[in-house]
């Protein structure tokens, strides 16, 4: 069995990483008309899961805080990304609205861990 770093148990990188696989797996198949949307989704959304992970492992505070709020950030580019490809037509409206609601409750968990990080 393979050893575990810490920010892996966290659920907050759990949920995100699934959310990146999930979205890069869609990103990936628009044409290549639209390989700039792709390219921003695909980027700003495993920034999200990378962060945490970079954070986890800072020493300083600061430094905690600031890669936890990097990952907040770029989970935020997402909303109007994804409010694009609705709007083309790449994914579906349920598929957008359930995109949306994880995105909210990430939010509001990168939130919580930037908070414990000031402890």
């Amino acid at each position: 069995m393979e050893e575990k770093f810490f920010f892996e148990d966290l659920e907050t990188y759990q949920r995100s990483l699934k959310l990146t696989i999930t979205l890069c797996k869609i990103a990936s198949k628009f044409s290549f008309k639209f390989s700039r949307i792709r390219d921003q989704l695909i980027g700003a959304i495993i920034s999200v899961p990378l962060n945490i992970a970079e954070g986890s492992g800072r020493k300083s505070i600061k430094e905690k805080r600031n890669f936890y709020k990097i990952s907040l950030t770029s989970l935020f580019e997402c909303i109007p990304l994804l409010k694009i490809c609705l709007e083309l037509n790449l994914i579906y409206k349920e598929d957008y609205k359930n995109f949306r609601g994880e995105i909210t409750e990430l939010a509001k968990m990168i939130n919580a861990l930037i908070k414990s990080a000031s402890r």
